[in-house]
């Protein structure tokens, strides 16, 4: 039975806060990213600040759901870090509580996330959605701001292009004033130069009056009311004054959202599932329309208009050399009529079969998008748990509190599934991918990866452990580490350096004869090296034994003895004689031949090895033989 705890409620309260804070950092950051996208639609149109109110309304809350992920990886990460950081969780885990327990609070807390993810994704997410829609489509088609530029031409108002000269910032006066005007045709059109001028808009900002001094009009007259002439002929007025009306809506109105409705980020999932069987049908029904269309042109082709040519849309592969002998009975101009009456058909073809390609891959690409829609709702509320299993766990492995490592990490990880996320959803939409694959492939990612550090960190593993990594790397290649002894501060027992003595001598006389039954510089035999069991016994015994007389001996406090022990090398005590521990494993080794070459020089690197580590051995122990004696006389 579940009952809550005072380790429940500690832990959840340590998430809660974070929790809070990171979600509203995250949603910053991402209506930061967002906002740069349309940023262009808001500067210059002079929107208001309830205008802009909304707008970053909506925004968030059509963000909200991408924000619960990254704040849950990200608050979950430090939480655990700090409490790995500070040795709590050694603590907790000293009491015998697992790292499941301490985050099963944590997880039904994740969980009712996850389904408020869904709840705004399914009810506030799609009214938000059509809203954001409708109000960016109104500030689009909202005339700009008007604000002239010098020394270029402004395109801001309905059929004319503005230039001035110069401004005066004080006066409002523009100077230096061209228009061009083209209300029509090309017929129709006025270029006004003008010394001088100023723009006013009216008190309910649907025009602006232009007042012009000193200036000359050019316009064209109208063709159609003189007649069909060569030459269209205009006029030309000078004025010393003159006031134009301008078409300018310095007002806002929202757009008509009956286009929008159609969305499919503009519907729940209910309506998706009701929506998506009336598209199929309909996909349906129009496919099966194109195809009757393009077998009936095939069945019955369009009649040319000559009988030659009659005859020959009867005609079949067969009767080709007929074909040709018909064509070049005909004159040159029935040919070129012909060809031309052929080619034009075969185009008219073609561009009605581009037409309906096009449009059947609409409605096609509209079907994925509401099924794109109804998969991403699950999968990002989904995202949800798997990122806290990857956020807690590695925040109890890594056990690094604050914003450092964690922010980090958070951020490799998002990265990680904003790319397959990103990516699978584009190939789903552009039907490269089927839209189930495309849509779960973040979650098929990183679900193994959650499962495998929840694992790690559920059974105190060290994943990021630097330094196992690094003495694996170590072996891989070779290496090994030298020895560090050091003067002890406090010593209980002397070493024995009597009796470390004699088993230094019996090591050097053990080394002797091993050499000369060995013989470490000759090549050894392919098969007793992959094919053969080889453990070197007399190595591991010797190693053994040399091992307990530096321990012993590092009890010493004579500086002489300690130098001389870290001289001693690290034994590799059977990679001399094979590459692997397990029989099989060498054998298939040595069948793969590139492989085995590589092997098997590598185990002549080892054999030279040993034999350079017996011989400092034995100048090591030679040395120390004579230090002993100089201690115990």
């Amino acid at each position: 039975m579940f009952r809550i705890k005072k380790l429940d409620i500690f832990i959840a309260k340590q998430f809660g806060l974070l929790f809070v804070g990171t979600f509203f950092i995250c949603q910053f950051v991402l209506m930061m990213q967002f906002l740069w996208r349309y940023v262009d639609e808001l500067i210059g149109k002079g929107l208001t600040l309830d205008v802009l109110a909304q707008f970053f309304w909506y925004m968030g809350l059509m963000l909200i759901p991408q924000a619960f992920p990254l704040a849950i990886l990200l608050s979950s990460l430090i939480t655990f870090g700090n409490l790995g950081e500070s040795s709590e969780l050694t603590a907790i885990k000293a009491a015998g509580i697992s790292l499941m327990k301490c985050m099963r609070s944590l997880i039904l807390f994740v969980i009712v996330i996850a389904g408020v993810s869904f709840y705004f994704q399914d009810v506030i997410g799609p009214k938000a959605n059509k809203s954001f829609a409708q109000l960016l489509l109104s500030m689009k088609q909202k005339s700009p701001e008007l604000e002239i530029p010098e020394g270029i031409f402004y395109d801001g108002l309905p059929n004319t292009n503005l230039y001035v000269q110069r401004k005066d910032m004080d006066t409002g006066r523009l100077y230096g004033v061209m228009i061009y005007r083209q209300s029509g045709s090309y017929e129709d059109q006025a270029i006004i130069l003008a010394d001088s001028g100023m723009l006013q808009s009216t008190a309910e900002k649907k025009h602006l009056l232009l007042t012009l001094w000193s200036g000359e009009w050019f316009e064209n007259m109208r063709q159609q009311d003189l007649g069909n002439a060569a030459e269209v002929p205009y006029r030309r007025e000078t004025f010393t004054h003159k006031q134009i009306l301008l078409d300018f809506d310095g007002g806002f109105n929202l757009a008509d959202a009956s286009g929008i409705a159609s969305s499919a980020k503009a519907k729940s999932n209910a309506q998706i599932l009701h929506d998506l069987d009336s598209i199929r049908t309909s996909n349906d029904s129009i496919g099966r329309q194109f195809f009757e269309e393009a077998r009936s042109y095939v069945m019955s082709p369009p009649q040319l208009t000559t009988d030659d040519s009659l005859r020959i849309a009867r005609l079949t592969e067969a009767d080709v050399p007929v074909l040709d002998s018909l064509y070049a009975q005909m004159s040159g101009d029935e040919q070129r009529d012909v060809t031309k009456g052929a080619a034009r058909q075969a185009q008219n073809a073609l561009n009605d079969l581009q037409m309906k390609a096009d449009y059947a891959k609409f409605l096609h690409r509209n079907e994925r998008t509401h099924l794109i829609e109804a998969i991403g709702k699950y999968t990002l509320a989904l995202s949800c748990i798997i990122f806290f299993f990857i956020g807690a766990p590695l925040g109890a492995i890594i056990r690094k509190g604050g914003l450092g490592v964690p922010v980090i990490i958070s951020v490799i990880v998002f990265i990680v599934y904003y790319i397959f996320e990103n990516s699978g959803m584009r190939m789903a939409r552009d039907d490269n991918w089927t839209v189930w694959f495309g849509k779960s492939i973040s979650t098929a990612v990183l679900a193994p990866l959650a499962a495998f550090f929840t694992y790690k960190a559920n059974n105190d593993s060290t994943v990021f452990n630097i330094d196992a990594y690094r003495l694996l790397l170590m072996r891989m290649f070779g290496l090994r580490q030298k020895r560090n002894i050091t003067r002890k501060e406090v010593i209980i027992n002397d070493p024995d350096y009597a009796a470390d003595t004699q088993k230094l001598m019996q090591i050097n006389t053990d080394i002797n004869v091993y050499s000369q039954e060995h013989r470490l510089l000759r090549w050894p035999n392919p098969v007793k090296v992959f094919f053969r069991a080889g453990d070197d016994q007399d190595i591991q015994r010797i190693s053994d034994e040399l091992e307990a007389v530096i321990e012993d001996l590092s009890n010493t406090r004579d500086a002489v003895i300690l130098h001389q022990l870290n001289n001693y090398p690290v034994l590799a005590t059977h990679a001399h004689t094979r590459p692997f521990r397990r029989r099989w494993l060498n054998a298939l080794t040595g069948l793969i031949l590139p492989l085995g070459l590589f092997f098997y020089f590598r185990m002549l690197r080892f054999r030279l090895r040993l034999y350079r580590d017996l011989k400092t051995i034995e100048r090591t122990s030679d040395a120390i033989i004579k230090r002993n004696n100089e201690i115990t006389q």
